[in-house]
């Protein structure tokens, strides 16, 4: 049969797992100054940072509208025998949303709610893809991923409004790097750490990957925006020090989860048995 594998660029794919996997991506949209830009597309990280650093306010970030999927999943109806479509989280945008309004009228276009963001979403847009390559049909892709984040510095999340003045300014002072974990399509914080990024990245990476085997080794992703590449690195050396996967792909965050989430961010992505 043929199909399309679709999803929203808060996947945070990079190009090279896009075409390798001939993925196709509808952009949210990113609002920065009177200027609006297709993420990934007219607008990069480095811009939105730059942008901030001399002053300019955060950006924020809209949907994809139901004009561009009824577009899109109109076209495709008609090339393929099914598509598939994968979303952030519900509980992030209303991306989901007007998917599922753009299809509720193709029998043949299915939109899955990922419950998760950035390359968690990611891997279930590979998975998908995986899975319909193998010839299984739309209605069995479905997969629980293990999503966190590590937060180098609470300024964007502060000045976004997700989280209070009072808790960056304690996080701050106190060093903390707080894990952000996003379980059942939700974010909330799940362990705070103490001291320098590198090694609040060690234990981090120590606490999510030492002594299981709960987790399937075929892929794993380290999703970092605006750190150093001695710290891309580090996380590579820490992985492989508790796990040994097929795969380590490092993409780099789009626009959307880095205008939240600011510089110095760094996660580690990958599936639970």
């Amino acid at each position: 049969m043929r199909y399309k594998i679709t999803a929203d660029s808060t996947c945070d794919l990079g190009r090279d797992l896009i075409e390798r996997y001939d993925i196709g991506i509808l952009p949210l949209y990113v609002q920065l100054g009177e200027k609006t830009y297709r993420d990934g597309i007219d607008i990069q990280p480095d811009d939105i940072y730059a942008h901030v650093a001399a002053g300019g306010e955060l950006a924020t970030t809209a949907a994809v509208n139901l004009a561009d999927y009824v577009r899109t999943f109109t076209e495709l109806s008609d090339r393929y025998d099914f598509v598939i479509h994968v979303n952030i989280s519900s509980d992030f945008s209303c991306s989901h949303q007007n998917a599922k309004l753009a299809a509720a009228d193709l029998p043949n276009v299915y939109v899955v709610d990922s419950r998760s963001l950035s390359t968690g979403h990611g891997h279930i847009v590979l998975e998908a893809a995986r899975m319909a390559a193998e010839g299984m049909g739309p209605e069995e892709i479905v997969q629980q991923l293990d999503v966190s984040f590590v937060i180098d510095t609470l300024e964007y999340l502060k000045r976004g409004g997700r989280c209070s003045a009072l808790v960056a300014m304690s996080a701050n002072l106190l060093h903390l790097k707080p894990c952000i974990e996003v379980k059942d399509g939700k974010m909330g914080v799940a362990k705070k750490y103490r001291g320098t990024f590198a090694k609040c990245l060690e234990a981090y990476i120590a606490d999510r990957l030492a002594g299981r085997d709960d987790i399937e080794l075929g892929r794993i992703f380290i999703t970092p925006s605006g750190v150093p590449d001695e710290i891309i690195a580090l996380a590579k050396s820490c992985i492989a020090k508790y796990q040994t996967f097929d795969e380590v792909c490092v993409t780099r965050a789009g626009c959307t989860v880095s205008s939240h989430c600011g510089p110095g961010t760094i996660g580690i992505l990958f599936i639970r048995k």
